[in-house]
């Protein structure tokens, strides 16, 4: 597993996820080179060369990648594209409210999709 990938997701996953927790298991593990972040056995984050990665559902993915930088996340440069995610741009991983509010609602379409 990539040490750096994974201190990096830990560190943007600290603050966002501390009310999420309550009783959920986050775990990382290898994924294509890159490391995943992954909660009660779902897999919602991905952090590799590309940058960082959310899944998210089809509302919030749309307007981060027609409207506000966002980008398809894919493993390889000409890799298929993981459809469900998006490389979340530099300026909103800065903006720890609006990253929080991305990592949220992940973490509950990853839930939702689960039952």
């Amino acid at each position: 597993m990539n040490e750096e990938f994974r201190r990096t997701l830990s560190e943007f996953l600290d603050a966002p996820l501390n009310e999420e927790l309550s009783g959920r298991a986050l775990e990382f593990k290898p994924c294509f080179g890159a490391v995943a972040g992954y909660i009660d056995g779902k897999i919602f984050v991905s952090c590799g060369n590309f940058g960082l990665a959310l899944k998210l559902p089809l509302g919030p993915r749309t307007e981060l990648l027609q409207r506000k930088g966002g980008t398809p996340l894919r493993y390889f440069p000409k890799g298929h594209v993981k459809k469900e995610y998006v490389v979340i741009p530099q300026r909103i991983l800065d903006d720890g409210r609006t990253f929080r509010g991305l990592v949220r609602q992940s973490v509950e379409y990853v839930r939702a999709a689960a039952h």
